[in-house]
């Protein structure tokens, strides 16, 4: 083990209470081989020379595992809480950017209102009309607090936070703001608003429409403090062990889930690096990971922002109740764990290392079968191993469990909370959809130009030109358009084309559609078309948002529509890619309540297919989320789904309905007809059956089912990895060659079968638990491919039965059965000497290297 995996260990291991368990258990275990391999050399007999072999190779094999096992529980159990946080760091920021870059189209736009930009030049005065079409803004975009409209002093015209009024400003954004030709982003004290430590306001100066001179400001005031609370309350861990935070260029806090725990304004570590370190603050040591900004369309939000998370090391590795094992089928479970190779190195090496450990207990055993008569020291020796070996064999399942759990979870969560994130990234941005729509719906020109009795073609022109200036801020959009009462389409932009897209103007809008807008009650109302394909998006699938346009005078009469149509290829196919963040094997869906696909990273499942997904899944409650393990496209992989529930008042309260599921798959390997290992706490021979007196037999696993064979015909067993193949063609079910190299003999080769093709009549796969026994006839020995070792038990002749499917002539490879622990276990017994004549045909000599050589 290296330095930096020994420091990990004692940086890390006082926290995880289970892994101190682990390594107590194996530290006890290791003491008994000890002292076996002490009591073996104190009764020291001609036999015990290959015990005390075996005793040394298995405690050098015991210490590595110990090492090997106690460094990977600590490793995997560092990343995954550092990937757990890591990816909750990574929301925040991304969420925030996502969000503040809406606000910088916001206030493109609203600054060129031409009814604002009258009121601030002085054309007209009617304040209150002012202060209504604010407040009709801020019902639509409910993520301000505070929208003010400001002359080029700073002295303050309108506003619609009645509980914090301000006269005037010197705030050095408003010189700032008159000076830019776009917008300014500001976050810090200001007199504008007085009640905050910080506000986040987003200005640009207003022009006046006839002179385009610079006649004011206007400011959009973020209801920052509440948009956090949102997120750290929809995506903080439930148990509250950690705390979300977003930080300032200098790593300061400026927004915190629990600021009792972690205040803002306060000086924090940061780990961009992501590395396994402890961080001090506060007296408390912290694993935290930090992100900052990806970017969202171009823009990288307010410099050097950051998101953060932070966990306590002292709670960061509690147990929680998550046994990912317990429910899954044993058959995914097994084919899953034959691929931990290549999901989790450790865990395979691990298991590697255990089965060789169980590999030298049976050999010793099996060693010194028939060799006791009159030998007490032998036989205790003997006894102890075995008692040994079986509990060491039971701790080394328990831990490589223990290890495949903790991967598996960390899989599970990670793929649930993705699908967490991405329902939300998608309601968040169709909320801002809605609200577009609905605000546009109001644009004076538009409704004048829509209530007229005859519209010329410069007003045509006009109305092109606005729709084409707010197109070119609102780049989510391939297409705004405008049509009257009878769903003619009067303009309508092209983003594709940089322009006026003329080919749409003067067709027709569905007359669902121009019903379901025309019968809208109010301006807060809005329709969203189904996702499907259309015309208005080269025929392919999408929303297209509506909003009722209303006759200036009359607002209850309604004299048109606009749609926006939103380009939703590309806008879902990002949130999907940057979700997943390049993560290799993994694909994400969203998906309706059908299970028809709306937006995919798999290209073998396009837009509109169905996805075969489990029923239950579909009809889950909105916000709920699962995981499992599951077989998708023939390969073993973790799934987590959320169904959306909304943001603020969209799909929440105000009418409009239309849930997605957001899937995750996560790909380890494709299913292999595996064979059903034996359950090894039904396969454990009580110790009543193991009384004095009996025949020792070796058994072994095929398929699940055990075999036994008697003990003094066992020669040892040998891993199945060192199978040479050899092509000559021969006797069916003959697999190939196996090298047999003992102390002070020279090294000779074995033919190798497969047992259970003879069981089964099909080969067997090879394994990390296949293994060799090697069985001798005189002086010859073959080998003979099994599933898995299992143990050297001793049972009693009233134990042993001819078997019910035996011939007549006793010629059969499984003549007797063994009935154990009290006729609840049955073992088949095998006909060395009946596989000889089956196979060999004659006589199978051992060969040696040279002359396999030769045949290779």
């Amino acid at each position: 083990m290296s330095n930096a995996s020994t420091q990990k260990n004692d940086i890390f291991l006082p926290y995880m209470r289970d892994v101190v368990r682990s390594e107590q258990s194996l530290r006890e275990l290791n003491l008994m081989w000890r002292m076996i391999e002490s009591s073996a050399k104190m009764n020291y007999l001609a036999e015990t020379k290959s015990i005390l072999q075996t005793m040394t190779a298995t405690r050098a094999g015991f210490d590595q595992l110990e090492l090997e096992l106690v460094s990977s529980l600590v490793h995997e159990k560092c990343a995954n809480v550092l990937v757990e946080i890591g990816t909750k760091a990574h929301y925040v920021i991304d969420i925030v950017v996502r969000n503040l870059y809406e606000r910088t189209a916001d206030v493109g736009f609203l600054a060129t209102d031409r009814d604002l930009c009258e009121f601030v030049a002085g054309i007209q005065n009617n304040a209150d009309a002012i202060h209504a079409r604010l407040l009709a803004y801020r019902s639509k975009y409910t993520v301000y607090d505070e929208i003010m409209l400001l002359d080029r002093d700073g002295n303050v015209l309108v506003q619609i936070d009645e509980h914090s009024e301000v006269e005037g400003s010197i705030d050095p954004l408003i010189g700032q703001t008159l000076a830019s030709g776009s917008y300014v982003e500001s976050f810090r004290a200001t007199d504008l608003r007085p009640g905050k430590d910080k506000a986040l306001i987003y200005s640009q100066r207003m022009l006046h429409p006839q002179t385009g001179k610079v006649v004011g400001i206007l400011c959009l005031c973020f209801d920052f403090e509440q948009e956090m609370q949102g997120i750290f309350k929809s995506h903080r861990d439930p148990d509250e062990r950690s705390n979300m935070l977003l930080l300032d260029s200098d790593n300061r806090v400026i927004a915190s889930a629990d600021a009792l725990w972690v205040p803002v304004g306060s000086v924090v570590p940061v780990n961009r690096s992501g590395s396994p370190r402890l961080m001090m603050f506060g007296g408390r040591k912290y694993l935290v990971q930090t992100f900052g900004a990806d970017g969202y369309q171009g823009y990288m939000g307010p410099p050097g922002w950051q998101g953060q998370v932070m966990v306590p090391v002292e709670v960061a590795f509690l147990e929680g109740g998550d046994r990912s094992l317990l429910s899954l089928d044993p058959a995914i479970v097994d084919g899953l764990l034959s691929h931990a190779q290549t999901f989790s190195p450790p865990l395979y090496k691990i298991m590697q290392a255990a089965e060789t450990i169980q590999r030298v207990v049976w050999n010793g055993q099996v060693m010194t079968a028939g060799n006791i008569d009159n030998q007490v020291q032998l036989k205790s020796v003997l006894e102890q191993i075995s008692e040994t070996g079986n509990r060491s064999n039971e701790l080394f399942s328990q831990s490589i469990s223990n290890l495949y759990e903790t991967v598996l979870s960390s899989s599970l969560r990670g793929a649930e909370f993705m699908t967490h994130l991405l329902v939300d990234l998608l309601d968040r941005n169709l909320y801002e959809r809605a609200n577009d729509c609905r605000w546009w719906a109001l644009t004076p020109a538009l409704r004048n130009a829509l209530a007229a009795p005859s519209r010329t073609e410069a007003m045509l022109k006009n109305i092109t030109g606005i729709l084409a200036y707010i197109n070119s801020l609102y780049t989510v959009y391939t297409r705004i358009f405008v049509y009257d009462k009878s769903g003619r389409v009067i303009a309508s932009t092209c983003l594709a084309q940089k322009g006026e897209d003329r080919a749409i103007v003067g067709s027709m809008v569905e007359h669902d559609t121009l019903a379901s807008v025309l019968a809208l009650a109010t301006e807060q109302d809005y329709h969203v078309s189904p996702f499907a394909a259309t015309p208005l998006y080269d025929g392919l699938p999408t929303y297209v948002y509506h909003a009722a346009i209303r006759h200036p005078d009359k607002p209850k009469t309604i004299v048109g529509g606009i749609g926006i149509v939103f380009d939703a290829a590309p806008e879902f196919s990002a949130m999907l890619h940057g979700g997943l963040n390049g993560k290799a094997g993994t694909t994400a869906f969203f998906i309706d309540r059908s299970g028809r696909i709306i937006a995919s990273t798999d290209q073998a499942r396009p837009v509109g297919d169905l996805l075969d997904i489990d029923p239950e899944i579909l009809h889950q409650k909105n916000g709920c989320s699962t995981s499992t393990i599951t077989v998708h496209d023939g390969r073993y992989a973790s799934m987590g789904c959320t169904v959306s529930n909304g943001y603020r008042e969209f799909k929440v309260s105000d009418g409009y309905q239309e849930d997605v599921i957001a899937v995750v798959f996560e790909s380890f390997g494709e299913v292999r007809e595996r064979r059903a290992l034996g359950n090894r706490a039904s396969t454990v021979i009580e110790h009543n059956s193991l009384e004095s007196g009996g025949r020792q037999f070796a058994t072994c696993f095929i398929d699940g089912d055990l075999y036994a064979m008697p003990a003094e015909r066992v020669v040892e067993a040998l891993p199945g990895s060192g199978l040479l193949p050899v092509s000559m063609g021969g006797v069916t079910g003959r697999i190939g060659m196996l090298a047999l190299v003992h102390e002070g003999e020279e090294k000779t080769f074995i033919w190798v079968f497969d047992l259970g093709y003879m069981v089964r009549g099909r080969l067997s796969d090879i394994t990390h638990t296949s293994q060799v026994v090697v069985v001798r006839n005189g002086q010859q020995s073959i080998g003979l491919l099994v599933d898995e070792l299992h143990g050297v038990p001793e049972f009693r002749d009233e134990q042993i039965r001819p078997s019910p499917f035996a011939l007549e002539t006793g010629d059969t490879l499984v003549p007797s059965i063994i009935k154990g622990n009290r006729d609840g276990l049955l073992i088949q017994v095998l006909d060395i000497d009946y596989i000889y004549r089956a196979l060999e045909g004659g006589e199978m000599p051992c060969m040696p290297e040279d002359v396999m050589q030769a045949a290779a």
